[in-house]
């Protein structure tokens, strides 16, 4: 990467929102080591290489009592992200064009500072000074989001790039290099025989790069520098920084080898209370690609085992969707991915039914008490154990901070303007909660832009009507409790 270059200007790099990097994330997993970060609703945060604002813009917007900054070295992106800041009217976020080997101290000081598909795709140089300045602008209980590639995974990654890299040496035009080398990867993949150890890892590494689309692949896999490194070489240089490492932006999935008692008696035994060491050993297990890092000050002291303590100060949330299942007393629990659950335990099923029934809000650990301790689970023991394994299945979200979400469907619903904002250009809006919802559905798209809080159920169908002659009235009228239902509960719809 050329530093006095803006390479996202010539080839746009999709912006989205990561939920991994919303400060509520890093301050969750903070709070659930012991730290005390602070609040979201009154706290400083920065990212590095903003893009267009998608990520930051949306958090602005929902944390209005914040203050948030972005910078990036490509001017386009930057114009798009100040058009949209000034059409919302957000006073709490400033974006500018910058490069980072240009900015320091002047920016002040901040508690949360993201740099998400920067660290492994620049020269030593530059990311020596990302890591430099989280060390300079981090508050004294501070967290900082850095992804990356990682290895020993990364290296197929490598291989794969460089074939690719070979086969468009000779083409220029960014998209152009991005359909060739995809198509190399397509021949090499279907010249393997069946029952071939290698097909199956190039046919996963395919399906990533098609999913993914032309400008995803181009900053991931082509990119002039790539520079995929081992955790343990990551935290050493974070070290050198004055930071530490803290944790993962999310707990491991269940399938994760850390959960299986052999591997991890043996590591342990291998690698002594070293949680470095620890994480590489397991990294080698995990043949790690990819990892979301955070970061904290290298004077924090930290709590590596998870506390009922500490779980008290979180809130508590569920997407499930509760039915009858097919065993005596049991139920069966549904999340919107498809992940399924049966429980005969009655804690366990009063509690997923409270969070379904609160959903989108979150619930104190105040409000969940009662379901745990009135059905025989001794919080201090089974209790603390029961809502991490819920957490790691995603049966349950974590949060140490509540959006301004609406109770209930209103008489005239107003939706996020920052997702109605987004739904007049793009095919993704995103929810207050930081998630994402597909508008792949041209109706229900304009649906939520015509949600600005002044139509009740009537006004809206006779907007619909206009915006939809086609359709019969009796269709668009059937549609418009449901698709309310389905944006409340997605988190697009405002106190």
């Amino acid at each position: 990467m050329d530093t006095n270059q803006d390479p996202h200007d010539s080839v746009p790099y999709p912006s989205f929102s990561y939920p991994d990097t919303h400060p509520d994330r890093l301050a969750t997993m903070a709070i659930l080591h012991g730290l005390n970060p602070t609040p979201v609703e009154r706290c400083r945060v920065l990212e590095i290489a903003c893009n267009e604002g998608a990520n930051l813009i949306p958090m602005a917007y929902a944390a209005p009592t914040s203050e948030f900054v972005g910078f990036d070295l490509a001017r386009l992106p930057i114009a798009r992200a100040r058009e949209r800041v000034g059409e919302l009217g957000l006073k709490n976020l400033r974006i500018f064009h910058s490069n980072l080997l240009d900015v320091g101290a002047e920016l002040g000081q901040f508690d949360y500072i993201v740099a998400h598909g920067f660290y492994a795709w620049v020269p030593h140089h530059v990311r020596d000074r990302m890591l430099e300045l989280c060390g300079e602008l981090l508050t004294s209980n501070g967290i900082a989001f850095v992804s990356y590639n990682a290895l020993p995974g990364g290296h197929l990654r490598t291989m794969l790039r460089e074939m690719m890299q070979y086969r468009v040496k000779d083409i220029e035009d960014p998209v152009q290099r991005v359909l060739g080398g995809v198509d190399l990867l397509r021949f090499v993949t279907e010249g393997r025989p069946e029952g071939d150890v290698f097909r199956p890892l190039l046919e996963d590494q395919l399906k990533r790069m098609e999913k993914s689309g032309p400008s995803v692949v181009c900053h991931d896999d082509m990119t002039a520098a790539y520079h995929p490194v081992h955790f343990f070489e990551f935290v050493e240089h974070a070290q050198k920084h004055g930071l530490q490492y803290l944790s993962e932006a999310t707990m491991p999935p269940p399938s994760d080898p850390c959960y299986r008692p052999e591997i991890r008696s043996a590591i342990e035994n291998a690698a002594g209370e070293d949680i470095v060491r620890y994480e590489q050993m397991l990294d080698f297990v995990r043949l790690r690609m990819y990892r979301e890092t955070l970061l904290c000050r290298a004077e924090c002291v930290l709590q590596r085992e998870f506390s009922m303590q500490n779980l008290r100060r979180l809130q508590f949330a569920s997407q499930v969707t509760a039915s009858a299942a097919q065993a005596a007393g049991a139920r069966a629990f549904t999340l919107p991915d498809g992940s399924k659950m049966q429980s005969t335990h009655s804690g366990v099923i009063s509690l997923l039914q409270a969070l379904e029934a609160a959903w989108p809000q979150a619930l104190s650990f105040d409000k969940i008490e009662p379901h745990l301790e009135e059905n025989g689970i001794k919080l201090e023991g089974a209790g603390a154990t029961l809502l991490l394994r819920l957490a790691v299945a995603k049966f349950i979200e974590l949060h140490a901070w509540r959006p301004a979400l609406a109770g209930a469907v209103s008489q005239r619903p107003r939706a996020s303007a920052c997702g109605r904002q987004e739904a007049r250009s793009k095919t993704i809006a995103t929810t207050l909660l930081h998630g994402k919802i597909s508008l792949d559905d041209a109706v229900l798209r304009r649906f939520l832009i015509l949600l600005d809080g002044t139509r009740d159920r009537n006004a809206l169908l006779d907007a619909m009507k206009a915006e939809f002659p086609e359709m019969p009235e009796g269709d668009l009228e059937a549609g418009i409790d449901p698709g309310l239902e389905q944006l409340f509960r997605a988190g697009l719809l405002e106190a």
